[in-house]
């Protein structure tokens, strides 16, 4: 089969989709400029995110999850004010920092109105490693509609773990073959590659702020390669 034979598009939602870093980082600088503590926010915006990936990445694998990523955003902002002696921080600080930041990120600009373009010929599912309450929340704070909400939460088995993909495609009750993944990162798409699914990467130069994301450059595999949404559109002829 060719790119031309996917029916539903499933898109990673954390960095693909919504800014988080630039969400993150207002919510440190606010807890900051509240306890007089001024620090390279940026640069502990990207260190949150190191940790609560690898906090979530493969659960499930060997034992049932016992959190979702709520709270690996929780773990791994516990481990941030120990290492960066943030002790100054409230629970509340940590509460607005780990869930009503992510809750409340915005959506790049170049997606609403992709999707509308998208949604009149593909089945769009948030196919996502964040919680399901997240995805809600962002999607009634930015305006979008997705068909579906398919959170590793749910599957309880987490990227890059090939079940998560496979039941993915199951509930869509579609082959492998027939779904495309969009996403901005390598680790996701290659992962979804090995499972049968067609692989597309957006470019998503600002995802890690000036910092620049770890893996900018597609692996060239995969079946399309796009700057942005705008022209994601146009390559599918929508």
């Amino acid at each position: 089969m060719s790119i031309k034979d996917i029916k539903a598009l499933t898109f990673d939602t954390g960095g693909t989709i919504l800014d988080w870093h630039t969400g993150f980082k207002n919510a440190f600088k606010e807890a900051g400029n509240e306890h007089n503590i001024d620090m390279d926010w940026a640069k502990i915006t990207n260190e949150l995110r190191r940790k609560s990936l690898k906090s979530v990445l493969n659960l499930g694998e060997h034992s049932a999850p016992k959190y979702n990523f709520d709270g690996g955003h929780e773990i791994a902002l516990k481990e941030i004010i120990s290492q960066f002696n943030l002790n100054q921080f409230t629970d509340k600080n940590i509460h607005d920092i780990s869930y009503k930041a992510p809750h409340n990120f915005i959506v790049w600009d170049d997606f609403p109105g992709a999707l509308t373009k998208l949604k009149k010929k593909f089945l769009c599912v948030s196919f996502t490693l964040l919680s399901f309450k997240l995805i809600i929340d962002t999607a009634r704070k930015n305006n979008l509609t997705w068909d579906a909400i398919f959170s590793c939460e749910g599957i309880g088995k987490y990227k890059i773990l090939p079940e998560a993909y496979e039941t993915a495609a199951k509930w869509l009750q579609l082959d492998p073959s027939e779904c495309g993944m969009v996403a901005c990162h390598n680790f996701d798409l290659d992962a979804a590659k090995n499972v049968g699914f067609k692989t597309i990467f957006v470019k998503r130069p600002l995802e890690w702020g000036e910092e620049g994301p770890p893996d900018p450059e597609a692996n060239p595999h995969h079946d399309l390669i796009v700057n942005n949404f705008n022209e994601l559109t146009e390559s599918l002829e929508c």
